[in-house]
């Protein structure tokens, strides 16, 4: 875990130099070298330790379900975190390789709520710290964009039922930790964005480093962007039927 606190601490260095040089193309090269970084680690680990179903069964088991959990939504939270900013890229700007990376950031977050459900569907394993309450609110962005931009009818519906559970989870929580209404506060507030502007709302600058950073804190709304296209899409069904 030490190893990829390190890795997140260069990826936090990354993107908040992207954010402060908003109009530059994305440098690949950097984001890269800490995807393989991460990749590495992932590879290195022994068969026992890998995100299987019959291993965190076996360290349920041992009352370690927690641990093994955490360690997973670090390293899936650390890999949509790194490729967040992909999702908004073209690739007239930056090439064939953002769609790649902006996959990277889909299967990162989608492979962080399947870890999640999972520990909630075992007696005793769910992660209930406060901090799962933020990384959720980041992949549910992702979600959020897919339902948004993709043509697949599979993945949108795979995206809203992700969303749902999401919403589901997040509100469990807060129920332990009062605090996390930040959280809940802030989804809104990015689907408020979104609501205003399809478009730019995945614009990666310095209020989505904000957003994506700062999760203890209120996040102000965004700027409008009057001659974006607005989205008809809406959490409000998702909201009615959580709380």
């Amino acid at each position: 875990m030490v190893l990829l606190n390190r890795i997140f601490a260069d990826i936090n260095n990354l993107n908040q130099r992207a954010a402060h040089q908003e109009a530059e193309i994305p440098d690949q090269c950097a984001v890269g070298a800490l995807l393989a970084r991460l990749d590495l680690w992932e590879s290195e680990l022994p068969p026992h330790l890998r995100d299987e179903a019959g291993n965190l069964a076996y360290f349920a088991a041992q009352n370690l379900g927690r641990m093994f959990v955490a360690v997973y939504l670090g390293y899936y939270h650390f890999g949509q975190m790194l490729c967040h900013r992909f999702l908004c890229a073209t690739e007239e700007e930056s090439g064939p390789e953002a769609r790649k990376l902006s996959d990277r950031c889909k299967f990162y977050a989608d492979r962080l709520c399947s870890i999640t459900y999972s520990a909630w569907d075992i007696s005793g394993c769910a992660p209930l710290y406060n901090m799962v309450g933020h990384v959720l609110v980041v992949a549910s962005t992702v979600q959020i964009h897919t339902l948004l931009f993709s043509a697949d009818a599979g993945e949108v519906q795979a995206a809203r039922a992700r969303l749902e559970r999401n919403f589901e989870i997040l509100l469990k929580l807060r129920d332990y930790w009062p605090t996390l209404e930040v959280s809940v506060r802030r989804l809104r507030t990015f689907h408020k964005a979104c609501l205003r502007s399809a478009e730019t709302s995945f614009q990666f600058d310095r209020w989505m480093l904000k957003f994506l950073s700062e999760f203890g804190n209120p996040i102000e709304d965004r700027e409008e962007n009057c001659a974006a296209k607005r989205s008809d899409f809406s959490l409000e069904l998702l909201v009615n039927q959580t709380e």
